[in-house]
């Protein structure tokens, strides 16, 4: 569960550039530490199906996040 996951390979890409744009003024989804610091409320809206705004992420992904977050959100 969560070896060798990595921010900018797995994490990253998972938020399209709308998701980017669209969260810019809570924080930077670009950024491993902006992300790292607010990855439980992320987490808790990704479980929630609320972020982002327009269509939930499949399973796979929120559990991908999850991961990473219980693997101490590496770089």
């Amino acid at each position: 569960m969560g070896d060798g996951l990595s921010f900018e390979r797995d994490i990253r890409p998972l938020f399209r550039d709308s998701d980017v744009d669209s969260m810019d003024w809570a924080f930077d989804l670009v950024s491993h530490a902006d992300v790292a610091a607010h990855a439980e409320t992320i987490l808790e809206r990704l479980e929630e199906g609320t972020m982002p705004c327009d269509a939930s992420w499949p399973d796979a992904q929120v559990s991908l996040f999850r991961d990473w977050v219980e693997a101490g959100s590496p770089p």
